[in-house]
């Protein structure tokens, strides 16, 4: 169950060992050395991917990153019983017995609610939509707000989806004490291509989704007719949950890493300094469900390795194509919704979306391919990357290979903004650049960007 050991919580539940209690607050100096201790490891990361700690860019990049970490699993340093305990509220209603519910009423629902987690196999944040439903009883309801926050809690841990959605069901069905609860949750996990196959596999996969549910009493019988009421609140307002992965399939496992046949030779330093990462925010690397997790996250990492090889992209080198340039009949020509990959320098967080490339030639002639520019979009992209300097970089190839003429729009999404206690779920980041008769024409720009199309997302 995590880091949940008596440091942490002191009131266990029955059965299934989620413990809600009182945790320890970390004193200012604790905070402040486990904090420095993530940072080190932090550097030893930096410099396994051949960077320079110092550089303009990366100084305060192992602090953010110790920050986003620290916030995004506050919740092993949270207390549970808090939050529910003074969220209870006397509501007079049916007369027990009367009704299928019994006790205050009939079912309640509170959908949607966004929630983001770390994923304890590979530790890249992977989004949550949260469903939950309970049965008041014994004249008690609950404050809905805090259905939210008790979720949130446990969310904010290192997680698997089904353990996840067990220990909010359990946790309240501990704390307020209802008929029942029910819970379920649409997961969304980034599935990254690796270096190699980003360049061979143009239908890869952007994201891995799982649908999970958990129940206690009334719920804990999923074939229960309750929950075929809890289910068409869902569907009326469409949310598809038709999907729900069976808790005894085969198929114990979702995160994409979990499926690398060949781990290959990895820095044992970079492992050692992820390990001390788990440790610094309170768990235990030699639990089961951790013990390949620093490994695969270094596997990972290494896809963005600072190395100086000479780009050669089908043949061509980064030369001018002076023959693109024609004094015929010229038009805007573009290739649009080009999938990239990359990794934020700033947090070591993942951002991905699509690429969106404009260039004035020859009507009629494309003169190097869509599948030329998509290789040079994952170049680019498979760095320690910030979106601007991204796009930047795009153009100027793509100017490189296009006859000077370029306009490119890179939209993305980052989970650096839902994963460091912003929590701006949704948001997508645009970034332009303009070269040669795109900065002076604004009708050219104009064309340009109708020519993208409104269901182009980064999602």
């Amino acid at each position: 169950m995590g880091a949940l050991d008596e440091g942490h919580f002191n009131v266990e539940l029955k059965g299934n060992g989620v413990k809600l209690g009182g945790c320890i607050e970390l004193g200012f100096e604790e905070e402040r050395e486990t904090t420095v201790a993530i940072e080190d490891a932090v550097k030893v990361l930096l410099q396994g991917l051949g960077e320079d700690i110092n550089r303009e860019g990366l100084r305060k990049t192992p602090l953010r990153v110790a920050k986003a970490l620290r916030e995004g699993t506050r919740g092993y340093r949270q207390k549970v019983t808090d939050i529910v305990q003074g969220a209870l509220f006397p509501e007079s209603g049916l007369e027990s017995g009367i009704g299928h519910a019994g006790g205050a009423g009939g079912l309640v629902v509170v959908r949607d609610l966004d929630l983001f987690s770390y994923c304890e196999s590979c530790l890249l944040p992977f989004q949550v939509k949260c469903h939950i439903g309970y049965v008041p009883s014994g004249q008690r309801v609950v404050g809905l707000s805090k259905l939210s926050r008790v979720a949130d809690v446990f969310s904010k841990r290192l997680q698997d989806p089904q353990r996840l959605a067990d220990e909010v069901s359990s946790a309240l069905q501990d704390g307020i004490k209802p008929t029942g609860v029910a819970v379920i949750l649409q997961c969304s996990h980034i599935h990254f291509p690796n270096f190699e196959s980003a360049f061979l596999d143009s239908n890869h996969r952007g994201w891995v989704k799982v649908i999970v549910c958990s129940g206690s009493g009334v719920f804990e019988n999923d074939k229960a007719d309750i929950w075929g009421d809890f289910l068409s609140l869902l569907r009326f307002r469409g949310i598809n949950v038709e999907k729900i992965h069976p808790r005894d399939s085969d198929d114990k496992c979702w995160c994409p890493s979990q499926a690398i046949s060949k781990m290959g030779a990895t820095n044992s330093g970079m492992i050692a300094a992820v390990a001390s990462i788990l440790r610094s925010l309170g768990e235990d690397p030699l639990r089961n469900e951790l013990l390949g997790t620093p490994t695969r996250f270094v596997k990972w990492l290494m896809n963005f390795k600072n190395c100086n090889l000479e780009m050669k992209l089908n043949g061509f080198g980064l030369c001018r194509l002076d023959a693109v340039r024609s004094n015929g009949n010229e038009g805007i020509h573009s290739e649009l919704n080009l999938p990239f990959w990359s990794q934020c320098e700033h947090h070591l967080l993942p951002f991905q979306g699509f690429v969106h490339i404009g260039y004035i030639s020859t009507e009629g002639v494309n003169p190097i391919g869509k599948t030329l520019l998509q290789s040079m979009v994952h170049f680019h992209g498979f760095k320690l990357q910030v979106q601007e300097r991204l796009t930047r970089q795009i153009a100027e190839t793509a100017s490189s290979l296009l006859g000077g003429d370029v306009m490119v729009v890179v939209e993305a999404n980052h989970t650096c903004m839902i994963s460091r206690g912003i929590e701006k779920f949704g948001s997508n980041t645009a970034t332009v650049a303009v070269l040669g008769r795109f900065s002076t024409d604004p009708v050219a720009r104009a064309k340009f960007l109708e020519s993208i199309p409104n269901s182009a997302t980064a999602g």
